[in-house]
């Protein structure tokens, strides 16, 4: 089990205001999983994700990553988890203007320490595994919605993280551009990459293998995708 979550809820406070954002959210993810969370807006899907990704820290309950319990980490311990056990991609693709797709990709690694020689190799690999081999030196402005987000999930992988978390990664994309990406994603995860995606768009959910649903804090369904869409066979049909 790489993420196993019991009673875990979150309370937003504000002078004496008190949110309750999830409540007694209970949650198994097996490594290699591809899952999805949905809801709407206040539903708390984000709010789990930040948990997740170690960017918050519940209120209550427990919360074991990778075979942690980080329920009790402090913002340091939170920090070297979250650059050691996951990866981020997002709706805005984050990737820094004025540098190449190649330097990009390496970020995460210089924050790491990571010598010069080894970051590029890493660097390659992951744009490589995305398809982006000819892009490396092309700056975001140089590339479409898609290239860039294959280079913001290039950068996710480099440091050989146990989950990847996509928050509405084709949000920001067309149609065509949107199946690309998702043949990414299951691409990564046929190669054992644990995926979770936040999404709002059903047919990208589909396209997962597991779906979470959660309304006002509390987690509605947890089932298990019947007909998944393969992004491949879409992109053929298009």
């Amino acid at each position: 089990m790489i993420i196993e979550m019991q009673g875990v809820g979150k309370i937003y406070r504000n002078g004496k205001i008190e949110v309750e954002a999830l409540k007694d959210t209970n949650i198994s993810i097996e490594k290699d999983e591809f899952v999805s969370i949905m809801g709407p807006s206040g539903s708390g899907k984000s709010t789990l994700m930040n948990i997740i990704g170690c960017l918050d820290r519940a209120t209550s309950g427990k919360y074991i990553l990778d075979g942690q319990d980080i329920s009790k980490y402090n913002e340091k311990e939170l920090a070297v988890v979250r650059n050691k056990k996951i990866g981020f991609v997002f709706q805005s693709f984050n990737l820094l203007p004025k540098i190449s797709a190649l330097q990009n990709v390496e970020l995460p690694m210089i924050y790491a320490g990571v010598s010069s020689k080894e970051r590029r190799r890493r660097a390659m690999e992951a744009l490589e595994r995305v398809d982006l081999k000819e892009r490396v030196d092309h700056k975001p402005n140089e590339m479409s919605g898609g290239q860039k987000q294959r280079v913001a999930i290039a950068r996710s992988l480099v440091n050989n993280p146990a989950i990847l978390l996509a928050d509405e990664p084709t949000g920001n994309l067309d149609s065509q551009s949107g199946e690309e990406i998702m043949s990414v994603f299951q691409d990564l995860n046929k190669e054992g990459v644990t995926i979770i995606l936040v999404t709002h768009e059903p047919d990208i959910a589909q396209h997962t293998k597991r779906i979470i649903t959660f309304r006002d804090g509390l987690k509605q369904t947890d089932k298990l995708v019947k007909e998944q869409l393969i992004a491949s066979e879409v992109l053929q049909a298009m």
